[in-house]
């Protein structure tokens, strides 16, 4: 756990770690048990306000009460919890920096597609830099909270995650060591008093790679790198 207090635990999660318990314990079950250890007497109450994919590491909220979860809850509608994430692509992208927005149809075997058209749009803005031959990182602002938007939009540039199976060419994708998309920094006001938190990946050759490094340092208050684009 990276910061607890009454109302809230943040976590950083594993990549490859599902949310909900499969074969495995997941992280939601994990959490409450480490909660538990610490707090072993009296009723420990989690309750998640987003989650993260499979594939993705980083950042994951649980509100510990009713009255924090709701809350949370009314920020997420009404586009008041900024979140981040980084993303690395090994194609050109279409464009470096900028918007994507359109709405998000279903496609085959649970994937999504982006559409032109914008009735009920999944909004994501974002910039990029080269970090070496083929590898662009991402760093990703969603405005909404769509199944694998940040996935898919990148997939829209031409330039799908690295190592996402489900969006990547497979072939490509079973190549790296692990989906390259990390919930990296998160800022919000709840109960009047403001909190800005954000996690360097963990996992990762190419996360780990020292240009990569130098550049999430240049990008470590993610919230005021759009203030100045």
């Amino acid at each position: 756990m990276l910061y607890r207090n009454e109302h809230f635990v943040l976590v950083d999660k594993p990549a490859g770690m599902n949310f909900h318990s499969e074969e495995e314990a997941g992280l939601a079950v994990v959490v409450k048990q480490q909660l538990q250890a610490e707090i072993p007497s009296g009723e420990i109450g989690l309750y998640p306000v987003h989650r993260l994919d499979k594939m993705t590491s980083g950042l994951v909220l649980f509100a510990l009460t009713k009255e924090a979860a709701q809350t949370f809850q009314t920020l997420f509608e009404n586009r008041e919890m900024d979140k981040f994430y980084l993303a690395i692509a090994t194609d050109k992208p279409k464009k470096k920096q900028g918007w994507i927005k359109g709405d998000m149809h279903s496609a085959r075997r649970g994937s999504w597609k982006l559409a032109s058209t914008q009735d009920n749009p999944a909004i994501t803005r974002f910039i990029s830099q080269s970090i070496g031959p083929n590898q662009r990182l991402f760093l990703v602002k969603p405005l909404t909270g769509k199944t694998h938007q940040i996935r898919v939009a990148l997939k829209s540039l031409g330039a799908p995650i690295a190592g996402d199976e489900r969006y990547q060419n497979l072939q490509q994708a079973q190549q790296e060591d692990r989906g390259y998309l990390h919930a990296f920094a998160i800022r919000f006001t709840l109960f009047g008093e403001s909190y800005a938190f954000s996690v360097f990946p963990q996992e990762g050759q190419c996360f780990l790679a020292q240009a990569c490094i130098e550049q999430i340092r240049q990008w470590r208050e993610a919230w005021k790198v759009f203030e100045t684009k």
